[in-house]
């Protein structure tokens, strides 16, 4: 008879890896729900739904990300500020141009669960637009 695993608190914050992404020339939505498996821990044996035992990950060129078909022109992102007539259409490629990382992060935030766990899992994703980036000492470059 097996019995079922229940990884603790203290063991899954102890065995948190580090992940480093190169974003260059990778497809945005391919990128980002594989940096979202990272980020849940859906890679490991132990996973747990309702516990917090993924990875951290570090991203860098997060601005040479690549968008297939027309979404450059056509893609764009919504947002409203609760005001009458507070509705504001901001396209991929502006956003790409002021900042890069966060189409990145939207896109990745929107792939996770919408619970209590998403916070703290965005968390430990760290993104950078180019090369560099402060956690060279855990990569070894």
């Amino acid at each position: 008879m097996t019995k079922t695993f229940l990884p603790s608190v203290k063991e899954v914050e102890t065995t948190r890896k580090w992940h480093h992404i190169d974003a260059t020339g990778q497809t945005l939505g391919r990128l980002a729900s594989q940096i979202a498996v990272l980020l849940m821990g859906k890679h490991k044996r132990t996973y747990t739904p309702h516990m917090d035992c993924g990875d951290f990950v570090v991203v860098t060129n997060a601005g040479k990300i690549k968008l297939t078909g027309n979404k450059m022109e056509q893609k764009v992102y919504f947002s409203h500020s609760g005001y009458a007539k507070g509705a504001k259409e901001t396209p991929v490629k502006r956003m790409l141009e002021k900042n890069p990382t966060r189409v990145l992060e939207l896109a990745v935030k929107r792939m996770l669960d919408e619970n209590k766990l998403r916070a703290p899992r965005m968390k430990r994703l760290r993104l950078f637009a180019g090369e560099e980036h402060a956690f060279t000492e855990r990569f070894g470059k």
